[in-house]
Parts: C-alpha cells; sequence; structure tokens
C-alpha cells in the first residue's frame, strides 16, 4: 500500500500540515495569480484539505500579509487560494515545472508534492468529478441539468498559460473549466451572471455545462466548466493584428458597441436595477482611490487636482442610466469573436475588488470606459502611438452601443470622462506595481483627462 492511500477527504487539518506549508510558502509567491507579490507572507495556513481521488488533494490555503501598509493605510488581512496538489514519491519527470517540493516530514514524509493541474491524469479525473454530480467532503460538484451528461469522457486537457488571476483547463478544444484560485465567500459572479443570462436567452455569453463549490471554511465558488469556442480570438489580439497591417478596426469595434449592449440589456432584465442619482457618492469614492494611488505613485501627484475636478463634475452632473449588474473588468481581452459575432467572457469583475461590490449594481458607464481605455492600450502597443486609431475606434464603439442601448454614451460626458479617469488611476497603480514599463500608457490618459477631460 502507497503512503497516499493513507489519505483521506477531511474537511480540515487534523494533523499539523507545518511540512507543507513550509514548501508553499516558497512556491505561492511565485504564481503569476498570487495576489500578494508586493507584500511579504508572514503566516500561511491550510484551511482544508480534502482528497480528491487517490494522489490529489484539494486544498484551500490562508496566506497572511503583515506589517505593509495599503495605500489607504489599512492592514490587509490575507487571502484565501485553491491549490489542487498531486502527491506521488516518483512524479514524471515531465511534471517538471510544476513541482513544489518533497515533504520532509510528517504524514506526507517523502512524498513530492506538484501542481496537480499540469498533470493529464489528474485534469481528466477532475473532469470526471464534474460529469457526475455528487460530494467529496466539503466539495459539491453541480451542473445545469443534464449538462455534464452531455460532456463525453476522455477529453485530452490541456492547461492554458495566459491567465493571470487564475488557471484553466482546456478539454479536447470542446469545454474549458475555470478554476478560480483567490477564494472569496459567496456566489462567484463568473457563475452566477452567465447561468442567470442564459436563462434570458442572451446567446452572447457561454452557459455554465457544470460548476463545484465547497462548504468549508466557508461557502464559496470554486470553478465553472463551460464551452469552449475553439475558433474565436480574442479582441485583443484581432485589435493587434489591425494595428500591424494597417487594417481598420472601426467596423469591429461598432460590432462589440452592439454586443455589449445586448449584454448590458440582458442583465438589467436578469437582475434588479438601483435607481440613479447616486453620483455623490461614487464620485466621493473615485476622489478617495486618487489620492491612495497619488500617494503610492508619486507621478499622478501633478495631475491630481485636474482629476479632483472631472469627479467634482460627476457629483452635479446628470445622474445618467440606472445602476444595474455589469461586467466589472470589460476591456479587449474580455471579448471573444468567432465568426462574425462577439462573445463576452469572465464576468468575475476585478479579482482585487471585495465580492460583495463586484455583485452590487453600478452604472453601464463603467463597462464602456473600460473598453474605451483597452482600445487607448490596443494604439500604443508599438511606436509610434496611434491615438487617431483609438479614437475612432472609441467613437464606432459608442456608436455601436448607442444603436442598441437606445442611449449614446458620448452624450453623458461627464459621466464618462469620470469613469474613465477612474480607470486609469487604477491602471496607474496597477502598472507601477507589475508592469512599470508600461506606465507611459496610462500616464498619457491621465494627462489628457485632467487637462482637456476629452
Amino acid at each position: 500500500m502507497t503512503k497516499t492511500a493513507f489519505l483521506r477527504p477531511r474537511t480540515a487539518p487534523a494533523e499539523p500540515m507545518e511540512p507543507l506549508t513550509g514548501l508553499l510558502r516558497e512556491w505561492l509567491p511565485l504564481q503569476r495569480w498570487f495576489a500578494g507579490k508586493d507584500r511579504p507572507v508572514t503566516d500561511l495556513g491550510v484551511l482544508s484539505t480534502t482528497e480528491l481521488f487517490p494522489g490529489c488533494l484539494h486544498v484551500l490555503v490562508h496566506a497572511g500579509h503583515g506589517g505593509v501598509p495599503t495605500p489607504g493605510g489599512t492592514l490587509p488581512a490575507g487571502d484565501c487560494y485553491q491549490l489542487l496538489l498531486g502527491v506521488r514519491e516518483h512524479p514524471s519527470p515531465r511534471l517538471g515545472k510544476a513541482l513544489i517540493g518533497r515533504v520532509p516530514d510528517g504524514r506526507l514524509a517523502g512524498l513530492t508534492v506538484y501542481d496537480a493541474l499540469h498533470d493529464p491524469r489528474a485534469a481528466q479525473l477532475l473532469l470526471e468529478r464534474l460529469r457526475h454530480p455528487g460530494t467529496a467532503g466539503p466539495l459539491r460538484f453541480e451542473c445545469d441539468g443534464d449538462g455534464a451528461r452531455r460532456v463525453p469522457a476522455g477529453l485530452v486537457p490541456r492547461l492554458m498559460t495566459a491567465e493571470q488571476s487564475n488557471s484553466s483547463l482546456v478539454y479536447g478544444d470542446e469545454y474549458i473549466l475555470k478554476l478560480f484560485r483567490r477564494i472569496q465567500p459567496g456566489e462567484n459572479p463568473d457563475l452566477e451572471v452567465p447561468g442567470a443570462l442564459a436563462r434570458q436567452g442572451c446567446h452572447r455569453v457561454p452557459a455554465p455545462v457544470a460548476w463545484f463549490r465547497t462548504t468549508h471554511p466557508f461557502k464559496a465558488t470554486l470553478g465553472v466548466l463551460q464551452p469552449y469556442l475553439r475558433d474565436a480570438s480574442d479582441g485583443w489580439t484581432l485589435a493587434l493584428d489591425a494595428l500591424a497591417s494597417g487594417d481598420d478596426f472601426t467596423a469591429q469595434a461598432h460590432a462589440l458597441g452592439r454586443a455589449t449592449a445586448d449584454v448590458h440589456l440582458a442583465l438589467s432584465t436578469a437582475f434588479p436595477t438601483g435607481a440613479p442619482g447616486a453620483n455623490a457618492r461614487t464620485a466621493a469614492a473615485m476622489t478617495e482611490r486618487l489620492t491612495a494611488a497619488a500617494h503610492a505613485v508619486p507621478a499622478l501627484q501633478p495631475f491630481v487636482p485636474g482629476l479632483r475636478a472631472a469627479f467634482a463634475a460627476l457629483a452635479t452632473c446628470d445622474a445618467g442610466p440606472p445602476a444595474q449588474r455589469i461586467h466589472g473588468d470589460l476591456h479587449l481581452g474580455q471579448v471573444l469573436r468567432a465568426g462574425r459575432e462577439w462573445f463576452v467572457i469572465d464576468f468575475e469583475g476585478e479579482p482585487s475588488r471585495p465580492l460583495s461590490e463586484r455583485r452590487s449594481a453600478h452604472s453601464p458607464v463603467r463597462d464602456i470606459a473600460g473598453m474605451l481605455r483597452s482600445f487607448d492600450y490596443a494604439a500604443r502597443q508599438r511606436l509610434p502611438w496611434r491615438p487617431e486609431w483609438a479614437r475612432r475606434c472609441r467613437e464606432a464603439y459608442c456608436a455601436g452601443y448607442a444603436a442598441r442601448a437606445g442611449w449614446d454614451p458620448r452624450k453623458k460626458h461627464g459621466l464618462l470622462r469620470a469613469y474613465e479617469t477612474d480607470r486609469a488611476v487604477y491602471e496607474v497603480l496597477y502598472e507601477a506595481r507589475h508592469r512599470p514599463d508600461w506606465l507611459p500608457v496610462p500616464m498619457a490618459a491621465i494627462e489628457r483627462l485632467a487637462v482637456r477631460g476629452d
């Protein structure tokens, strides 16, 4: 009998797991989806372990960050992360990049631990769990009607390498499983929203087929299986290809604006809407974020008066459309074009924001501003910058949105300027922390928005 045969489902570690946490403390900060790269991990604790199948553990860990204040001046409590860990005495050499280390002592002593998502056998067994709804300790595997039964067995998995904040497995180019890495209590919008839109008959969003959750240490969504659009290209790639070849992108931008409006209209039906008129509260929150960002990025400070003016104007301008559920992190990388149709994906929202905020109602102008900023990013990917290309795309996108939604974002100038400014401030903070070479891109927008506001 191998050592892995002694592992059994459990909702919390009954035995000390210090040898495993010691390995994870070194490995976690190196992962691209780890959110606390700019903060030291001061403590790491295992919240739950469950044996999904022999040799594979589902683990939730809490990474604590202490002693380093955020720009707002508060100490973060830490984050919960989802791990699927393979446990073997002699892992395949092909898993070299996935290896975490050999456990020195404890109940896993002598075994090598690795990221099981890189293991094709573990990935196939995970799909089998989703194809057959049921439970494993605190884990609940569920599906939409008989959807999971339509998923063929034996689909070959491959781990996608492009994602930043989560991990995704593609099965046979037919289905894609997104595993959320940073886990927060509550239903994840990337399950909640596509499910609701599917019930509305909205074809712009792939519908969930199966998913799994946990009930310990809190209720949370862990992963979602959806159809994979195998022949689709993401909007970011298409935009850069158009720029590289000197092609016009306005027709695609116009169609994308219509698709965005389709999704917003379906969302306004599927979820309750809020009353307009919260601009003063929104402006105050934007101003607070600006103050924190300027404290962290000194390059912002000369532009603060002009940016504050944009937020002050928001407090007194037209209330705009009612607040509603939105995408929350819309940009060219979150849309796919298959044939002549645009599809919208990744409704998780900005992962760094609290789940309650991501599930609440916001102005749809926030999504529009995010896409407009994305056109600007694309136009500045190579020298010389192409601001005129971005301007044409922005105009076409807003025109397409207006044709479908019945109101024109360009006529909500105060709203659009404030939300685009808020997005650019977020981008400055992100680039300063993670991609300093990209900082000139949002800073160019900051200068434009602070001086002219167009």
